[in-house]
């Protein structure tokens, strides 16, 4: 016998954006609050951000400090909201460990270290799996749960190769699709968006506008796309038209990667 589950609209849910102090999370954070959600944002050092984006946005929003990394953080987080009576439906997770995307400056193969690497899995991977133990047992209880992963379309092609951010990103679309099979029963779906370079990030700030304006010719839309381009097409995943898709990856990148 097939289930029936509740899809609930964005409009209906509390959303946690983890890094939304600054940068991609800010904007993603603003997304889904002009379409009606509650939103948690969750930052790690951008207080003073995190805070002006709070008092930008209003009402429904509450912002909240924890490093996702440290398990018993993500679960002092947690009991903060469960206090406040606030249920988390929606988690979006798009906190990476400090990165500048110049490829002039990055670490090659023969000089980057595994503690590199660790950096950045302990963030992508080590962070989603620290989430995924804490609030994914209400979203069971609720038969109802929306999970997004940040990923990169430099694992479809690497055409610069940040070895530690690639392999970290690249593990977490492979937990993003494990996790998918084991939580789809209770109608939770697990997806990962993947965008190339966005314009203009904390991150890609330090990118040469060379490199944005090469972009822009070869991608089929000649154009980069923006991080408000980007948080628009992560609402999908939250979205009941999303309500049959889970463990797949939607990459955003105005067609420079065709998937």
């Amino acid at each position: 016998m097939t289930k029936k589950f509740t899809n609930l609209p964005i409009e209906k849910q509390t959303v946690l954006v983890t890094g939304a102090g600054r940068g991609l999370g800010s904007e993603i954070a603003k997304s889904f609050h002009r379409e009606g959600a509650k939103v948690v944002i969750n930052y790690r050092k951008s207080f003073e951000s995190a805070e002006k984006l709070s008092n930008l946005l209003g009402e429904n929003v509450i912002s909240i400090k924890s490093d996702i990394r440290e398990k018993d953080q993500v679960f002092r987080m947690y009991k903060e909201l469960k206090s406040k009576n606030i249920r988390v439906d929606t988690i979006i997770h798009n906190a990476i460990n400090d990165f500048i995307f110049n490829g002039d400056q990055r670490r090659k193969i023969d000089h980057i270290e595994w503690q590199d690497f660790q950096n950045q899995i302990d963030t992508s991977q080590k962070g989603f799996l620290n989430l995924l133990n804490i609030f994914t047992p209400d979203m069971k209880k609720k038969s109802f749960g929306r999970l997004i992963t940040i990923g990169t379309n430099l694992f479809q092609n690497p055409v610069i190769p940040y070895h530690d951010y690639t392999a970290a990103k690249g593990g977490l679309l492979s937990l993003t699709r494990t996790a998918a099979i084991d939580l789809g029963q209770f109608n939770i779906t697990v997806n990962m968006v993947s965008g190339g370079l966005l314009k203009i990030t904390d991150a890609s700030k330090g990118t040469p506008e060379s490199v944005f304006e090469y972009i822009s010719s070869i991608t089929p839309l000649r154009k980069v796309t923006t991080t408000e381009d980007f948080s628009d097409a992560v609402l999908f995943f939250a979205s009941p038209w999303s309500r049959a898709v889970t463990g797949q990856n939607l990459i955003v990148d105005g067609g420079l990667v065709l998937n």
